[in-house]
């Protein structure tokens, strides 16, 4: 049996109910966040991350499919919201975060993915000094009840996603779109690789297609995304913000 991990885990096994697990604090990121500029996000979450992040759309395979991401920061390896190992304060943490060290991995048996996702975690978090997911009758306690509706419905979402973006492509209302900026204290930014809805394009949409996108709730995430852009404000304020205190 093959366990494929998630981005950002290192090596994942199955939890089991004799295992003992170190969970994250509060507010505290898991350590493949510090230095990530964006992170996939679930399409329940658009509403949440729109208050905060930017949302685009990005491809990894040429446009073949797409996938929602909130933008943490304005150049490779710089998260904006993460600062000494800990979220900002009074920000939304994305699920994907929020679910470590824990995830439902894919699994290839005699060369064969499964349908089915198992749940796993993080090798190097399972240890004796850790919490119990289970109690002594093998009953999970509250605090694996709540992750593990985490990990279901977070994963149920991913799929609502990627049924999303697969609309969005065959509407053809994505578009490539480059991020720039000039900052105050000298030196530019030049953001890539990025993909948003062309709004004008939705008005030639036949009416099918409108309906189609109401009724699946695509059209409220599309203009929360939308919204959302205005965020990359926010995001060059807290690089700004950022650069001051490291030079005060």
């Amino acid at each position: 049996m093959q366990i494929s991990p998630p981005f950002g885990y290192q090596e994942v096994v199955p939890l089991y109910k004799n295992q003992k697990v170190r969970l994250l604090g509060q507010g505290e990121a898991p350590a493949f966040v510090h230095g990530l500029n964006a992170i996939p996000i679930s399409f329940t979450e658009f509403p949440f991350i729109a208050r905060e992040y930017p949302i685009v759309f990005t491809s990894g395979d040429k446009g073949a499919s797409y996938a929602p991401v909130a933008v943490l920061g304005m150049t490779t390896g710089e998260n904006l919201y993460v600062e000494d190992g800990r979220w900002a304060e009074r920000v939304y943490i994305p699920a994907y975060a929020r679910r470590f060290p824990f995830c439902m991995a894919k699994v290839t048996l005699n060369k064969v993915e499964q349908q089915d996702r198992l749940i796993c975690v993080e090798k190097a978090y399972v240890a004796e000094d850790g919490e119990a997911m289970f109690d002594a009758k093998g009953e999970p306690v509250e605090k694996w009840k709540e992750m593990e509706r985490l990990l279901s419905e977070f994963e149920a979402d991913l799929d609502r996603s990627r049924e999303m973006c697969g609309i969005l492509s065959d509407y053809g209302l994505l578009e490539a779109f480059t991020m720039q900026a000039t900052f105050n204290q000298g030196g530019a930014m030049h953001l890539t690789g990025m993909f948003r809805v062309d709004e004008k394009k939705i008005e030639h949409l036949n009416a099918s297609q409108l309906k189609n996108l109401v009724r699946k709730g695509v059209l409220g995430r599309i203009y929360a995304h939308l919204l959302s852009l205005d965020n990359f404000t926010r995001l060059l304020d807290r690089k700004a913000g950022r650069a001051e205190k490291k030079a005060a």
